[in-house]
């Protein structure tokens, strides 16, 4: 069936690449951090397991809304780990490292997925697509506001 929603079909398949990246990002990011939830140990335990769970949760929630915007432009949305893994730009941990260490990964994590959305605007920009840029716009809060969350446990006094 033919989709008129007023976006042409060649922006939508732009978009829609786009946001395969962001949702195989967001869904990695997910992964990781619930990974560092699991294994995280020392003096501030208690402080990045919470943290940690808080951020995992909200990543699950972001995957849905973003396959969802996928779907309501015509697309199927990616939804295996090898898929995941050709579309995203978060690199996996390697082993277990210490919390500070994950602290700085989740940092740069964050920042390269505020990054990858913020580079789709031209896209969704020239489709006339506000739907998309709404939800690029709190994607990107979000995951500024984490990564400076995340940056402050770093700073030395």
């Amino acid at each position: 069936m033919q989709i008129d929603i007023g976006i042409s079909e060649h922006h939508r398949r732009d978009i829609v690449d786009g946001l395969s990246r962001l949702l195989a990002d967001t869904y990695t990011l997910y992964l990781k951090t619930h990974n560092f939830h699991w294994n995280v140990t020392g003096p501030m335990f208690q402080t990045l397991h919470l943290m940690f769970e808080t951020q995992y949760t909200e990543l699950a929630q972001a995957v849905d809304v973003i396959a969802e915007r996928i779907r309501a432009l015509g697309s199927p949305a990616p939804g295996t780990y090898s898929m995941f893994a050709a579309l995203t730009s978060i690199q996996e941990p390697d082993g277990v490292p210490a919390a500070q260490e994950m602290i700085r990964q989740l940092v740069a994590d964050q920042e390269t997925v505020a990054r990858n959305a913020r580079a789709m605007f031209k896209a969704v920009d020239a489709a006339g697509d506000e739907s998309t840029a709404d939800l690029l716009t709190q994607r990107m809060q979000v995951h500024e506001k984490t990564a400076w969350m995340l940056r402050s446990l770093l700073e030395e006094k």
